[in-house]
């Protein structure tokens, strides 16, 4: 796309017009060549495995013919009704109570004036840092039976709160890791919302909470749509923190069950498998009708966002209790695995009983293995999404391919396919593949999680570097051109170097999530030796003794992914203070040279 700016006596212009630097010809069968790759790799990796899940699911084992009874004996079995139901209420009530958690936060910081509003919207997205079941075990020693609050409010008021039992821990984990996802999305919304709306109601005798229900919060409503489908899908989808809470009776589980204790044969694996991805498609649509049809648009932008007001002490004093209750809680579970990592033995007391280092020490001694698994596995699928991220943005933004637009829409399918999902179609598809170098199947091989990281992570490079490569000029191109540089000259001195702030945007968002995705990766973990840090968490927190360690290697976990988000923060600013006028510089030494 390509942008005109005329200023007019009133108003600034906007004219957007489709720029093909690459029109289709006879002398641009590289750009051919790559998209065919591109493709392929696609379809190898993401469609065929997801095709074979979905073909296996409607195939009878015995015969091979197609059939339906697979769905019915599904349907038929009770386990499968009760996983199916719990599923959806545990992804509902995650949704429900991330709500409870975000609302108050995101209203409070754009609605009044009172200090410490930043830092409160910087600490309510630390949850993200951490996978939502390396805190699951802690959160266990804080809110469970015999926990630190159970323990107080029964010496104290002589009851006990079962905020841990059966689904009830699982809403609690996962309400608590994904509601940043509400609280971004529901913040921007507020800030969006024309103060002169509010003026309006207040006007015509609307306030309080009559006036956030009628007219500020179906204003905000896309924010807040678009973050509670995200919500429901993760939490649908997830499978480490049910497994780590020894709740077995949901979807996910069950189909990681299946396929590991029956075998790959096993054809409800396949058909679980399918309904997960139908109720992740089916959300996506449900969000879709929610905001069908309805405008939340308003005549005049540049409005300011909700009106700020001072608050009275009083109010101030509640604000901050609120603020201060719900922050605890959801950074809970970090204090809980940080003095579970320090302690020597926590169990049905307030706090652990000594500190030590010991855990640390064999943890290192350990796992080491673990965490330089992780660093090669994530720092090599951040870069195969980083290059096809630069790919797939420059061939459909920059070039007139026919059909280049699909290589975005497919790429971005990958985030409405579970990992499980994903996981089990490589367990299938590649297990009779043999890699002729080093003679072991496909599937078996440490490259397949490499591959399996990079698939359930390209998204969100790909948006990075969409969003980097719109930012740049195609008038720095086409100058780069006219003073005779070549078209690839031009993409590797000019396109590639102002995009590197999206481009490092989108390899530490890559790495910082592969580095503890475990829905695909436990799936094909065939030897000790390969497995990540994700999965070695996994296995210490099975077992009371390998608590302490399995807490160490998650405070390295979450260290990994908050220095790769601080750094990821420091390079885009600074990027984006020395693009334009790079720009420009880069521009004159192509032509120059």
């Amino acid at each position: 796309m390509f942008k005109q700016n005329f200023q007019g006596p009133a108003q600034e212009v906007l004219v957007y017009r489709e720029v093909s630097l690459f029109p289709i010809s006879g002398n641009n069968w590289p750009v051919v060549a790559l998209a065919l790759a591109i493709g392929l790799f696609l379809f190898v990796f993401l469609i065929l495995p997801v095709v074979t899940v979905v073909f296996v699911a409607f195939q009878d084992p015995n015969t091979g013919s197609f059939t339906l009874i697979n769905f019915v004996d599904f349907f038929n079995n009770s386990l499968f009704q009760e996983s199916s139901l719990n599923s959806v209420y545990v992804a509902f009530m995650a949704v429900v109570v991330a709500t409870i958690i975000s609302l108050p936060l995101a209203y409070f910081t754009t609605r009044f004036n009172f200090r410490g509003a930043i830092l409160i919207q910087t600490l309510g997205i630390v949850p993200l840092i951490m996978p939502p079941f390396v805190g699951a075990v802690a959160m266990l020693l804080l809110f469970g039976e015999n926990g630190s609050v159970n323990l107080l409010l029964s010496e104290w008021l002589g009851i006990t709160i079962p905020f841990m039992e059966g689904l009830n821990g699982v809403i609690l984990v996962e309400a608590i890791h994904y509601f940043p996802f509400i609280l971004i999305n529901l913040s921007a919304a507020l800030l969006n919302i024309d103060r002169a709306m509010e003026e309006s109601a207040q006007n015509l005798g609307a306030s309080g909470i009559r006036l956030f229900r009628r007219i500020v919060f179906p204003l905000a409503m896309p924010g807040y749509v678009a973050g509670a489908s995200l919500v429901f899908l993760k939490v649908f989808d997830d499978l480490a923190t049910p497994l780590l809470l020894n709740i077995n009776n949901m979807l996910a589980p069950q189909a990681y069950l299946r396929i590991t204790s029956i075998g790959i044969s096993d054809p409800m694996g396949y058909v679980i498998s399918v309904i997960l991805v139908a109720f992740s498609l089916f959300s996506l649509w449900v969000s879709f009708l929610a905001l069908k049809n309805k405008d939340y648009s308003t005549l005049q932008k540049g409005g300011g966002g909700l009106m700020r007001r001072d608050l009275k002490p009083w109010e101030m004093v509640g604000c901050y209790f609120v603020i201060i209750f719900i922050l605890f809680l959801v950074l809970s579970p970090h204090i809980g695995l940080a003095l579970l990592s320090f302690g020597t033995i926590w169990s049905f007391s307030v706090f652990p009983d000594a500190f030590t280092l010991a855990h640390y020490a064999d943890m290192f001694s350990s796992a080491g293995q673990y965490i330089w698994n992780t660093l090669l596995y994530a720092g090599l699928a951040a870069l195969i999404d980083v290059i096809l991220g630069i790919a797939i943005a420059y061939l459909v933004w920059r070039t007139g391919l026919v059909g280049r637009k699909w290589l975005d829409y497919v790429s971005m399918g990958a985030v409405a396919i579970p990992g499980v999902v994903l996981g089990i179609g490589y367990l299938r598809t590649f297990v009779e593949f043999n890699v002729p170098i080093v003679d072991k199947p496909l599937a078996s091989w440490w490259v397949i999680i490499v591959i399996a990281l990079a698939i359930r992570r390209l998204p969100y490079a790909l948006r990075a570097c969409v969003a980097a490569l719109q930012q740049v000029s195609v008038t720095l191109e086409e100058a780069a051109e006219n003073l005779g540089a070549t078209k690839s000259r031009t993409v590797r001195r000019i396109v590639v170097p102002l995009m590197t702030g999206g481009i490092l945007a989108g390899f530490i968002t890559s790495f910082a999530t592969a580095a503890v995705e475990l829905s695909t990766t436990i799936m094909l973990v065939s030897a000790e030796s390969d497995a990540p840090l994700a999965f070695g968490i996994y296995e210490y927190m099975q077992s009371a003794a390998g608590r302490g360690p399995g807490a160490a290697l998650g405070i390295v976990a979450v260290l990994i992914v908050g220095i790769a988000a601080y750094i990821s923060h420091l390079v885009i600013n600074r990027t984006e203070k020395q693009r334009t006028s790079s720009g420009i510089r880069i521009a004159e030494q192509v032509g120059a040279t």
